[in-house]
């Protein structure tokens, strides 16, 4: 289960009056896709401004984790078109891989575009006669998934007003969770070359960026296959890439995105507890902490395995945080497998839970078993987690006071910015009096108190 996010893409100016906006919804993966649609869109001339202004194209790249998810696309349509009515809308991503003919019977669609030709947008639109693209509906939807479906066809340049920014490495998942549908919307594994992630990496640091976050479908599951003969580095694949990235010049870190229990590897904790760039962070996709649980939701580990794995990642990551992805409510779930989920917020430090009610998925197996949780039952257990997760991480932000370290100056400190404006490497936010020329730089602070979800820091000398 991805963490849903938003972001803003390019927004360059281009010689004539055109103007697009891309709005993405979901994962970090999606973010990173926007911004190649919105670098094609540009080099065909179109104006890029933020989603929330009038525009004469917006592109929804969209979601399809939850049922929540595809509510937000259909609203986010709804709001684009109240915004101009006679704007041309294009619906793009996972949403509209599965379920296009939803998407075309909206009224004010023009054009749903599956995964495979995301990346084509822009020539779509250059090349169709824009009042007849609801006629070619079909023609752009619904791809089969094939090996070599929607690599990345170029570079991202740089993230425009973000100073982090995502490197996709791998791109869909062989495994079929009963509660999931994204291996059918993204296709089996693929990793993608370890020249071409070098050469982004190097791209985007150059652009200034200060903190690399590498991200896949199914992260763990990354293979060198390049002249060599992938049943040969099964263990070492993700570890060897984050290895050549460590040693590329130039002042960053380097963060993972989520990552199953079972894929973090002893190899991949020494890498991470070398130091230097590495944050001390991960996000991990636990879903349940429970065994047979687990089995019904075709996981491949058991809470023997999770706990042993993250037990271990505290004791080889010095000042390690943990986030991560926790599913209630998944049918037949009882109060007491439900507690082993509970239980193991406390037990494995849990600071930043990411609780995702067990949501009906059309074509997922788990959908069709009778023994379904109420909704309001789903409630309380979501609650009670995050209600259990503050308690840890009220607890590990107090264990900050006094103590410095380096931040990562996300924003300026001005009163209409939101709580935080910097992060630790462990994730932690932070808000801090800077200075405008240091927004986007790495800055030694020292926190001085903890207010609600966020610390207080003091700039040291610089």
């Amino acid at each position: 289960m991805k963490t849903l996010v938003e972001s803003t893409v390019p927004r360059r100016s281009s010689a004539t009056g055109r103007r697009a906006a891309v709005k993405t919804l979901g994962c970090k993966i999606n973010v990173y896709e926007s911004n190649i649609i919105s670098q094609r869109l540009i080099r065909d001339h179109w104006t890029m401004v933020d989603p929330s202004q009038e525009a004469d194209l917006y592109v929804i790249n969209s979601c399809t984790v939850t049922r929540e998810a595809d509510r937000q696309t259909r609203q986010e349509i709804r709001r684009v078109l109240r915004r101009n009515p006679s704007a041309k809308v294009v619906v793009t991503g996972c949403y509209a891989q599965l379920a296009p003919n939803e998407l075309t019977e909206i009224d004010g669609v023009d054009l749903v575009v599956g995964n495979d030709a995301k990346f084509n947008i822009a020539e779509i639109l250059r090349t169709s006669q824009v009042s007849d693209l609801r006629d070619q509906a079909d023609k752009y939807s619904g791809y089969a998934l094939g090996d070599g479906s929607f690599a990345p066809p170029e570079l991202v340049t740089r993230y425009d007003g973000q100073t982090r920014a995502f490197v996709q490495v791998q791109q869909g998942c062989d495994h079929s969770c009963t509660f999931c549908v994204i291996h059918k919307a993204r296709g089996p594994s693929r990793s993608f070359k370890v020249s071409a992630v070098l050469e982004q990496v190097e791209q985007l640091i150059s652009q200034g960026h200060r903190e690399i976050v590498i991200c896949g479908i199914d992260l763990g599951s990354f293979r060198i296959s390049e002249g060599k003969n992938p049943a040969e580095i099964q263990g070492s694949g993700l570890v060897s890439l984050l290895k050549k990235i460590d040693n590329l010049r130039g002042e960053f870190r380097i963060r993972l995105s989520s990552i199953d229990p079972h894929h973090i590897t002893d190899e991949l904790l020494e890498q991470l507890s070398s130091g230097g760039r590495f944050c001390p962070y991960l996000h991990v996709s636990i879903q349940s902490a429970n065994t047979l649980i687990l089995k019904r939701m075709k996981r491949r580990y058991s809470r023997e395995l999770l706990y042993e794995r993250v037990t271990k990642a505290h004791e080889r990551v010095p000042e390690l945080v943990v986030g991560a992805d926790l599913m209630v409510g998944f049918p037949t779930e009882s109060d007491e497998q439900f507690r082993d989920t509970f239980n193991a917020v406390k037990d494995l430090q849990i600071v930043y839970p990411h609780v995702f009610p067990f949501s009906v998925r059309d074509g997922a197996p788990a959908s069709r078993i009778p023994a379904q949780v109420p909704r309001e039952v789903q409630r309380e257990r979501a609650s009670s987690i995050r209600a259990e997760g503050a308690k840890w991480r009220h607890r590990a932000l107090r264990s900050w006071l006094g103590r410095s370290s380096e931040v990562l100056i996300e924003r300026s400190s001005n009163s209409s910015t939101p709580a935080y404006n910097a992060r630790l490497a462990n994730y932690m936010p932070v808000k801090v009096n800077v200075r405008v020329g240091d927004i986007g730089q790495l800055v030694k602070v020292k926190v001085i108190a903890v207010q609600a979800d966020t610390l207080i820091a003091e700039v040291m000398c610089r």
